[in-house]
């Protein structure tokens, strides 16, 4: 396994810094953001696609510093009803595709979007609920939108051997493994999960069974590792679907925290193992987003806890077994 970084964090330098910066604490795989919430500081898209030289100057900067891509990150919302906004999205996901296939890097990562709740409605709706029956109305119109757009854009990049990664996130319509399983099962096996734990554990869901149930189907094409604490004196009161600022962190019921913060070094060994387990022995990409560290504490914190948990040889025979 190799530990990544998701980059975003980095941005106050230049992507040939992040990458020395990393390169001198043990990581070897980088997520750079091509377009969407992410941007594009380190990696512009217009930039590298369709640019031979520029692709080639880009590799052998990688090269200098022992580092891969693990995947292109473009987190947006094609399903938006505002056509422009959607628009702009289908644009960025489309290219980023494109560009990941020059780059020979094979996965992009992003969200699978969310409609509004009806072909009139002027702003995305996350349905949480079935009922009043509208809104179970609401969430079929949303996934016949989803199923249409999904079927298109898998097919294109089934076309350019891209794997989509999708990750599952509350306020996007595939928020939790159900429902990514069935986008993958209406679309292709393009179709699978970037598997970012931080946003399961507020929801109550077993990060180590979540990795089993997709794994069986071999729909994990990529892993954030991130971090999330829940603080029982507020979730108590107010629950986990929690509104306040992130930033306002004494009063939130949950906080993303770096790796290791949230739970111990023990849960991760075995979320590495569990993932061995169903045969994904590729990158743990580190996402920062621990309101109460430092860019670059947290990713050290987190750089020092996953080199203790992941596995970096192949597993031997078991020869006790013969």
């Amino acid at each position: 396994m190799d530990i990544g970084v998701h980059t975003p964090p980095l941005y106050d330098r230049s992507f040939e810094d992040a990458l020395e910066f990393l390169a001198d604490r043990g990581v070897s795989a980088v997520e750079p953001g091509v377009g969407g919430y992410p941007g594009d500081d380190h990696l512009e898209r217009n930039r590298y696609l369709d640019d031979e030289s520029a692709q080639e100057s880009l590799k052998e900067t990688l090269a200098d510093h022992d580092m891969r891509i693990s995947a292109l990150a473009t987190h947006n919302n094609p399903l938006h009803p505002d056509e422009d906004e959607a628009e702009t999205a289908d644009t960025e996901l489309r290219e980023a595709i494109r560009l990941t296939a020059q780059l020979e890097v094979g996965t992009v990562t992003c969200f699978s979007g969310l409609p509004a709740g009806g072909p009139d409605d002027e702003v995305p709706n996350w349905i949480t609920a079935p009922w009043p029956p509208e809104h179970a109305e609401a969430l079929e119109y949303q996934w016949e939108r989803a199923t249409e757009y999904w079927s298109n854009l898998a097919a294109f990049a089934d076309e350019h051997d891209v794997d989509l990664a999708i990750e599952m996130h509350p306020n996007m319509l595939v928020y939790e493994p159900a429902g990514l399983l069935r986008l993958r099962e209406v679309t292709n096996d393009r179709v699978g999960a970037n598997f970012d734990p931080s946003h399961l554990y507020w929801q109550g869901i077993d990060v180590t069974d979540a990795i089993r149930f997709l794994g069986s189907d071999d729909a994990i094409h990529h892993v954030h590792a991130k971090d999330t604490q829940i603080y029982d004196e507020q979730a108590r009161i107010k629950g986990v679907l929690d509104t306040t600022a992130y930033d306002d962190e004494l009063n939130r019921s949950w906080l993303f925290r770096s790796v290791g913060y949230g739970h111990g070094e023990d849960h991760w060994k075995d979320i590495v193992s569990t993932l061995r387990m169903v045969g994904y022995d590729d990158v743990l990409s580190i996402e920062h987003e621990d309101s109460l560290t430092s860019s670059v504490e947290g990713l050290e914190k987190a750089i020092d806890c996953l080199h203790r948990a992941i596995f970096r040889e192949t597993p031997g025979e078991a020869y006790w077994a013969e």
